[in-house]
Formats: C-alpha cells, sequence, structure tokens
C-alpha cells in the first residue's frame, strides 16, 4: 500500500461522503450528541483509508488525526458548526493553530418509521494552517499595522481581546507581531480551557472560494 498523502486524504473524503450519504445507520438514531457523531464517522473513515494507504494514526499525544500530515480531521452539523481542540498556547489565535483542519459538514436526519439516521454531508472544506487564526483578532492586528500601530499599540489590543497571557507575554507577542505579521484567519475563536472553534466564516469562504488557503473539497474533485 502507498503512503498516505494531502491529495491522497482528500480524494478518500470526497468517496467516503459519496458512499456514507447513502447510508440508513441505526446507531446513531435519536443521537443529539455531535461529538458522539463526530467520533463514530472518523473511525468509519479510518476504516475506510487503511484499506488503501499506510499512515500515522492520531492519538492524545499528538493532538490531531493525521499528525504525518499535519492535518486534524472534523465532523460538525450544519445546524452548529463548531468544535473543539486542545489550547497550546494564546499564539494560536494570531498565528493560527498549527495545522491545517480537514471540516466535514452534515445535516443529520432521523427515520422514525425504520429507527435509522442518514447523514447529509453538505460540505468538506480545507484550511491551511496560516488561515486557522481568529478572524477578528488578525483582523484588529493588520488594521493597526496598516495605521502605523507600535508596540505598545499592540499589547494595549491583546489586553482588551483578552488573549490569555501575562504582561511579559503580551509584549512578546507584540515585538513577534511587528517583525512577523500574521496572515489574515477565518475561524472564530472562543477563549475556554479548550478552544471553541466556530466554523461558520471558511464554510462561507470555501462556497465562494475566493480565500487563498480555503479549499471546497467537493468543488475540486466533483
Amino acid at each position: 500500500m502507498q503512503p498516505l498523502t494531502v491529495e491522497g486524504l482528500k480524494k478518500s473524503v470526497y468517496t467516503f461522503i459519496q458512499k456514507i450519504n447513502q447510508l440508513d445507520i441505526p446507531k446513531l438514531y435519536g443521537t443529539t450528541d455531535g461529538k458522539a457523531v463526530g467520533n463514530y464517522i472518523e473511525v468509519m473513515f479510518n476504516s475506510y483509508i487503511k484499506d488503501s494507504f499506510t499512515y500515522e494514526q492520531g492519538s492524545a499525544a499528538t493532538g490531531i488525526d493525521f499528525p504525518s500530515l499535519g492535518i486534524d480531521l472534523k465532523v460538525t452539523s450544519i445546524r452548529q458548526p463548531q468544535s473543539s481542540c486542545p489550547f497550546k498556547s494564546a499564539e494560536q489565535k494570531v498565528y493560527g493553530l498549527g495545522y491545517d483542519l480537514l471540516i466535514l459538514v452534515y445535516d443529520k436526519q432521523d427515520n422514525r418509521q425504520n429507527e435509522t439516521a442518514r447523514l447529509d454531508f453538505q460540505h468538506a472544506v480545507f484550511v491551511n494552517k496560516e488561515r486557522t487564526g481568529d478572524f477578528q483578532t488578525t483582523r484588529g492586528i493588520l488594521d493597526m499595522l496598516a495605521r502605523e500601530a507600535n508596540k505598545d499599540d499592540l499589547v494595549a489590543f491583546f489586553e482588551e481581546r483578552n488573549l490569555p497571557l501575562e504582561e511579559i507575554g503580551r509584549e512578546v507577542l507584540a515585538e513577534r507581531v511587528l517583525h512577523t505579521p500574521p496572515q489574515q484567519g477565518y475561524l472564530t475563536i472562543s477563549n475556554a480551557l479548550q478552544w471553541r472553534l466556530q466554523y461558520n466564516r471558511v464554510i462561507t469562504e470555501a462556497r465562494q472560494g475566493n480565500v487563498d488557503g480555503i479549499e471546497n473539497v467537493f468543488l475540486e474533485l466533483g
């Protein structure tokens, strides 16, 4: 078997979704727990690609699903497209999570007559790691830099945005931003013990196809 590549992963997601969209799934009937649905699909997908590729499977230690590719798989409902991810540092809001995201978005419908569920996958969005920063935080930084903001301005901005940093950390981050401005991010990232990621904006951008680094896998391969 051949090693899994990024393109191989995208193509596998595309063919997997064509298959899964036709299935009636008794185990998911009545389930409202998005995490349970996501885990079920991730297990099915890993089983699907194991027949064609060799790859390192993710673990709690690696923190992402495909560590050799630097990609994390997220499965979420169209009704509330969001999920959580481990908090590593406040800089993730500015410079991104540090890995790419492959986001599968489904609409779940239950069939009461035969007590099965069907998942209609409506979007498959690939987000380059440079685009995984917080939209409002990166937009604010880039606007400030365009207006010749200095270190003190940036430190004050980080404090206003409640970035989880001590004073010295805010100053270090401000220096980094001045020397290496971030790219515009497109996630909404809420502060918590784990980051809460919201995906409405990247779904919209994937539909429109205007942002380099955000791909609609269905359009690319369909």
